[in-house]
C-alpha cells in the first residue's frame, strides 16, 4: 500500500510554517497589547455601525431628524471615548468632518478612509485567529498523516508477517478440525430451520443477542410479534413462506387473520429466506487464538441450545491453540488464503521492508512535530 506525498503536501512543513505565520500574529498583537485591540475594535465595531445605520437617512435630501440625531450620536461617542485609546485621533478626526450642513455618499466614503488605520489595527486581532486556526488545521493535517501512516506500518508489518509464514506447513492440521465443525453446524442449524417451529427459530435468534461474538441478525420486531401470538407460528419457517405466498383467497382457508400475516410475514420473507448458519462457523482462515478461544466459549453457549451433538466437534476447534502450534500454521494459512502474486513479488524484491522503513521514519517525523508544535 503506497501513501507517499508530494513535498508540497508535506504536512511537517506546512505546520511548520503554520507555527511561523501564528508567531509573527501573535507578535504583532502584543506590539499594542491585547487589551488596547479589543478596546479598539469595540469601539471601531460600534462606530461603523452606527455610519451604516446613518448613511442612507443622513444623505442627500435625507429625514433631517435623523441627519441631526446621526451628528448628534457620533459626536457623543467621540468624545465619551478613553482618551488613551488607541488612535483616537482618527475618530475626532471622522467626527469634525462629518460635522457638516449637508452630507453626501462621498464624505461616509472619506470618513471610511479616515478609519482605515484603525481597521488595520482591528484586523491584527481576526489575523491571529485565522492564523490560530490555520495552525490547528495543519497539526489536525499532521495527526490525521500520522494515523494513515501508523495503518500502513500495520498492514506493512502484517504483509511483511505473512510473507515469513511457512507454505508448506501442515495447516490441515487446523483445517479439517474447523471445516467439520463447520459443515456440521452448518447442516444442524438447517435442519433446525426447516424442522422446528418459527416460534423456536426465532425465540433462538432473539436470546443470542447477548453473545456478541454470534453475530445474528435480530429477528424484525413485527415478525416476532406475530409467531410469539399467533397459530402460524408453531409452523415452520419453510411452512410460513409458503404461506405468505398464496393468494388472499386461498390463505383465508388457512389462517383467521389473513391481513395480518401478510403484514407480518410476507414483507419478511428476504430476511427468512436468508438465515443460515454462517454466524455459527468459524471460518477459514481461522481467528487468532485469544479470539477463537472467547469465540468458541460463546458458539458452545449458543450451539447447544438446538444442536448439542455439534458442540463435541466445537471443543475439537477450541483445543486446537493447546494442541497444536497454532500460531505458526494459522499464520500460514493466512498467507496461503490472503498473499496475492503481486504481493509476494513486492515481499521477494523487498519493495515491502523498503516502505516499511521509510514510513517507520515518516512516523517518527509526524509525531516529533506533534510533541514539538503543541496546542495554543
Amino acid at each position: 500500500m503506497s501513501t507517499s506525498k508530494s513535498a508540497a503536501d508535506d504536512p511537517v512543513d506546512q505546520l511548520r510554517r503554520a507555527a511561523d505565520e501564528l508567531e509573527t500574529a501573535q507578535q504583532r498583537v502584543a506590539e499594542f497589547g491585547e487589551a488596547d485591540l479589543r478596546q479598539l475594535a469595540d469601539a471601531y465595531e460600534e462606530f461603523t455601525g452606527i455610519l451604516g445605520r446613518y448613511e442612507e437617512p443622513a444623505t442627500g435630501d435625507g429625514d433631517f431628524q435623523k441627519f441631526i440625531e446621526f451628528q448628534g450620536r457620533v459626536e457623543t461617542f467621540v468624545e465619551e471615548l478613553p482618551e488613551d485609546i488607541l488612535l483616537r485621533e482618527a475618530f475626532e478626526e471622522s467626527d469634525d468632518h462629518l460635522q457638516q450642513r449637508r452630507l453626501s455618499e462621498s464624505d461616509f466614503e472619506h470618513v471610511r478612509e479616515q478609519l482605515s488605520p484603525v481597521a488595520d489595527l482591528v484586523a491584527r486581532l481576526t489575523d491571529r485567529e485565522d492564523a490560530r486556526d490555520e495552525y490547528e488545521r495543519a497539526r489536525k493535517q499532521v495527526r490525521d498523516r500520522l494515523r494513515e501512516v501508523r495503518e500502513c506500518i500495520d498492514d506493512l508489518e502484517r504483509l511483511q508477517r505473512l510473507g515469513g509464514a511457512d507454505l508448506t506447513a501442515p495447516t490441515e492440521r487446523l483445517r479439517e478440525p474447523v471445516e467439520r465443525y463447520d459443515e456440521r453446524v452448518t447442516d444442524a442449524f438447517t435442519e433446525f430451520k426447516q424442522e422446528a417451529s418459527a416460534r423456536a427459530v426465532l425465540d433462538f435468534l432473539d436470546r443470542t443477542a447477548v453473545y456478541p461474538l454470534v453475530p445474528f441478525q435480530p429477528p424484525p420486531a413485527d415478525l416476532k410479534s406475530y409467531v410469539d401470538s399467533h397459530p402460524p407460528g408453531t409452523k415452520s419457517i419453510p411452512e410460513l413462506l409458503e404461506m405468505a405466498d398464496y393468494s388472499r383467497s386461498k390463505l383465508d382457508h388457512y389462517v383467521d387473520d389473513p391481513a395480518a400475516l401478510t403484514q407480518s410475514v410476507g414483507t419478511q420473507q428476504t430476511y427468512l429466506r436468508r438465515l443460515d448458519g454462517e454466524p455459527l462457523t468459524v471460518g477459514w482462515p481461522p481467528p487468532a487464538a485469544e479470539e477463537l478461544r472467547w469465540r468458541c466459549q460463546e458458539l458452545t453457549a449458543v450451539v447447544n441450545r438446538f444442536a448439542p451433538d455439534v458442540v463435541e466437534s466445537l471443543r475439537a476447534v477450541e483445543r486446537l491453540p493447546r494442541e497444536t502450534a497454532y500460531n505458526r500454521l494459522r499464520d500460514s494459512a493466512v498467507a496461503e488464503a490472503e498473499l496475492t502474486d503481486e504481493e509476494r513479488d513486492r515481499l521477494t524484491s523487498g519493495a515491502v521492508a523498503d516502505e516499511l522503513a521509510t514510513r517507520r521514519e515518516e512516523r517518527e517525523r509526524l509525531a516529533d512535530a506533534l510533541d514539538e508544535f503543541s496546542e495554543r
